[in-house]
């Protein structure tokens, strides 16, 4: 029997995809996705576009290099997700730094925009300290930046 993998969206040029759908657990009594349900999207996003970009969060937490770290977000909620909703996540990496980035994120339903998000993510050392993003890390972010749109 083959085991099912859990999704990791897809990239696409300059942005990741990544797909959820609004359960139960995600609404309120009125069937409306709850407003702290689109940080945990987020947060998934952004870790399963780490991955896809070859970094290794947790080996680098085990060895004590550091662990990325969300310093800033800016929310704003423009319409609601309900009940069974099919949702996608869009990331982009807007600007890059020796420790940190800056990253765009937009759910969206079909064509129409529920929330977006405009955060800094910082690389921190164990201890809280901001700490330079290893040389390698930031060489994908930036290939992940520059690449153009993939044709459909």
């Amino acid at each position: 029997m083959t085991s099912p993998h859990p999704p990791g969206g897809v990239l696409d040029g300059a942005r990741h995809l990544y797909a959820v759908r609004v359960y139960y657990e995600d609404t309120d009594l009125s069937g409306i996705t709850y407003h702290a349900n689109y940080l945990r999207w987020f947060e998934r996003a952004r870790s399963d576009l780490l991955r896809m970009l070859g970094i290794d969060q947790r080996a680098a937490i085990e060895s004590g290099e550091g662990a990325y770290a969300l310093s800033e977000v800016n929310l704003k909620y423009l319409a609601p997700a309900r009940l069974d909703d099919d949702v996608v996540i869009e990331t982009r990496c807007t600007e890059l730094g020796a420790a940190s980035c800056r990253m765009h994120q937009i759910a969206r339903r079909a064509d129409q925009t529920l929330c977006e998000a405009h955060l800094r993510v910082g690389f921190i050392t164990l201890d809280g300290r901001p700490r330079r993003q290893p040389a390698e890390w930031r060489a994908a972010f930036q290939t992940f930046m520059t690449q153009g749109p993939v044709p459909l």
